[in-house]
């Protein structure tokens, strides 16, 4: 089993829904604070701060790559580069998809199809998707 410990703080006044604010700060032991909100346009948030939805598709987008990248050192696969448009649809009550896109860069253009294979690999065994309650898709390209 693992434990995760994270502090929510906010401070304020709720007398009125148009102008208490929803800035608040994530606190985890050792680490530096992250600024939260609510997102600005269903919550009246900060947009400069980072929001559950966004956290949500980057916790997925995070925990996909790094089992990408444990799964291609453990088949020697040398990665140089690794970046993803991940993007999350959500209505007005649930999030109904998020659709991760890595941009995969390998040294070896002969593994350039096992590279892309991985992703399936990773996608089974990232525990955050498998925690979904909604479709958590890939589009993986990989290129030497």
């Amino acid at each position: 089993m693992h434990h995760y410990e994270v502090e929510v703080v906010w401070s304020g006044a709720t007398t009125d829904y148009r102008s208490y604010s929803r800035n608040h700060e994530a606190l985890a032991p050792g680490r530096p604070p992250l600024p939260g909100s609510a997102d600005p346009v269903i919550g009246r948030g900060d947009a400069d701060r980072w929001n559950p939805e966004l956290l949500l598709v980057a916790s997925l987008s995070e925990c996909h790559m790094l089992w990408y990248l444990h799964l291609c050192t453990e088949s020697g696969i040398v990665v140089t580069d690794y970046r993803d448009a991940a993007e999350g649809t959500m209505d007005d009550q649930r999030f109904q998809r998020v659709t991760l896109r890595p941009r995969v860069t390998i040294t070896d253009p002969a593994r350039v199809d096992a590279a892309r294979e991985l992703h399936a690999a990773a996608h089974q065994r990232c525990f955050i998707a498998n925690s979904m309650n909604f479709p958590v898709v890939h589009e993986p390209a990989v290129t030497a």
